[in-house]
């Protein structure tokens, strides 16, 4: 799997878990898009918030849930859940943040994160969509330069057609010229 098909797929994921959140009503849900030279070890964070402890977990159960059935992936570890004031799930490639609203103000991450590119669940899915889109365009397009052209039905029957309304035109016959004959 190429590195953009990679980063698609990690997209496709945080998507899910965007969703997640947003059904188990998640508050203020963010999703900050790390720059590579600012954080070797994730591409995204999904940060949300819940107004009580068991409303947190009921979010990370429906994130680890909704993945491991619609994708088969499951967290490579999981913090916090006992607590519930702050669970954090981590899939690698993004990390899941759960926070009371209280603990999300005090440690802020957004603000310690400021060379990440911040999105809405909803600027997120348009991003994903485009990007998606874009993708398909190009493959349509090189797809269309590879292969070779064929005439279509179209303009075969139209040439079969022209050529019975068209009177046979006759070539005009060489003529020889005779030699002279020597009597």
């Amino acid at each position: 799997m190429s590195t953009t098909q990679a980063h698609e797929q990690t997209r496709i994921l945080v998507q899910a878990a965007a969703a997640a959140c947003e059904s188990k009503k998640g508050e203020d849900t963010r999703i900050l898009e790390l720059d590579p030279a600012d954080s070797g070890l994730s591409d995204f964070f999904l940060i949300t918030s819940a107004t009580n402890d068991r409303q947190a977990v009921a979010i990370a159960d429906e994130i680890e849930h909704r993945l491991k059935h619609d994708f088969n992936v499951m967290p490579n570890s999981v913090e916090g859940r006992r607590q519930g004031d702050w669970i954090l799930l981590d899939y690698v490639d993004f990390v899941a943040h759960v926070f009371l609203t209280e603990r999300r103000a005090f440690y802020d991450i957004e603000r310690l994160r400021k060379s990440a590119k911040p999105f809405t669940p909803a600027q997120f899915d348009v991003e994903l969509k485009e990007a998606l889109a874009a993708k398909t365009r190009a493959s349509r397009t090189r797809l269309a330069k590879a292969a070779p052209k064929k005439a279509s039905k179209t303009s075969v029957v139209a040439k079969k057609s022209a050529a019975k309304k068209a009177p046979a035109r006759k070539t005009p016959a060489r003529k020889t010229a005779k030699k002279p004959s020597r009597a």
